[in-house]
């Protein structure tokens, strides 16, 4: 083979190289293929090898995977004169790779954009303090304005996120202070509650402290009361069996009024035996007295017999 045949093959290998680069292609499992004859599109590849016309058609990979696009952070004014910068992230996924090829040049700028426009938006509609608190209330409407806007585009927006939202220094110093204002007044509110509190509960322990003491005491009484209750009336039925006994043997005995009358005086010269002034006697003393004095003189008479008569008494009376 000669020198120009050589070069011939040579030429010849390496446009077939170049033909079967431009004819065959590789779409991965993440990627889609948008595929255009001269300009005019014509179908979407799916993942795998895939054939085309070479120089005539051309093949366009669309990445379908979810990705995070990074919003510049850009100064925003709130409804209440308070300049912050508000720095926020977007995460989106391709949902028709044929619009996202075809409607849109540069869709990062393009989202990144409108994400600033829409954020400036909607955080100059409210009050910082409400920016602070309520994060998620921003990306709620954020994502929601950026998917409307975006759907066109073949894109869905999953989540907005803000990263950061920065006051100026002399707010957040104010803020600050606040805020250690604010822990104070709840430091001495709670200990206020304590002392409060512990008060409550020293009152308390102090009344059940008394209700028990009175309770005790009130039992106390109660038992000392059934102790001497029971007392006097053990003394009693002592005292009424004593007297039923002594009653039952002097009956059985038949005393005689000369031995009632000798104990009568032996319990007079008993209750006589005192401190007292004055001795008060019943009323049937004297009939009792008088039947001493009776027995008395009738002992007597019985011991010393009959006395004799005076002489000038049984002398006769003279007349005159």
């Amino acid at each position: 083979m000669g020198p120009g045949a050589v070069f011939v093959t040579v030429v010849l290998a390496i446009f077939a190289v170049i033909v079967a680069s431009k004819a065959v292609y590789i779409v991965r499992q993440y990627e889609r293929g948008v595929i255009a004859r001269f300009g005019s599109y014509i179908r979407t590849a799916d993942p795998g090898l895939t054939f085309i016309f070479p120089f005539v058609d051309t093949l366009q990979r669309v990445d379908m995977r979810e990705t995070v696009l990074d919003v510049i952070p850009q100064a925003v004014i709130t409804e209440d004169n308070a300049a912050c910068t508000v720095d926020a992230v977007v995460y989106y996924e391709v949902t028709d790779p044929f619009r996202r090829v075809y409607n849109v040049v540069d869709f990062r700028t393009a989202a990144i954009k409108l994400a600033q426009t829409n954020l400036r938006n909607i955080v100059g509609n409210m009050q910082l303090d409400e920016v602070l608190v309520s994060r998620e209330k921003v990306n709620t409407e954020l994502r929601q304005v950026l998917d409307d806007a975006t759907d066109r585009w073949g894109v869905r927006v999953t989540r907005v996120e803000l990263q950061a939202v920065e006051p100026p220094r002399d707010i957040v110093d104010a803020m600050s202070r606040q805020m250690k204002a604010e822990r104070d007044k709840r430091a001495v509110i709670l200990e206020a509650e304590g002392v409060r509190q512990s008060q409550i509960l020293e009152a308390e322990g102090e009344r059940q402290a008394r209700i028990l003491r009175a309770q005790g005491e009130a039992e106390a009484i109660r038992q000392i009361a059934e102790a001497d209750k029971f007392k006097q009336y053990t003394v009693a039925e002592g005292e009424a069996l004593a007297i039923k006994t002594v009653f039952d043997a002097i009956h059985e005995g038949d005393p005689t009024h000369d031995l009632l009358a000798v104990k009568y005086l032996e319990m007079l010269g008993k209750v006589a035996d005192g401190q007292a002034t004055k001795i008060f006697l019943p009323l049937e003393a004297s009939g009792i007295l008088a039947g001493i004095a009776a027995a008395g003189e009738v002992f007597a008479e019985g011991q010393s017999g009959p006395t004799p008569s005076s002489p000038s008494s049984s002398a006769p009376e003279t007349a005159p």
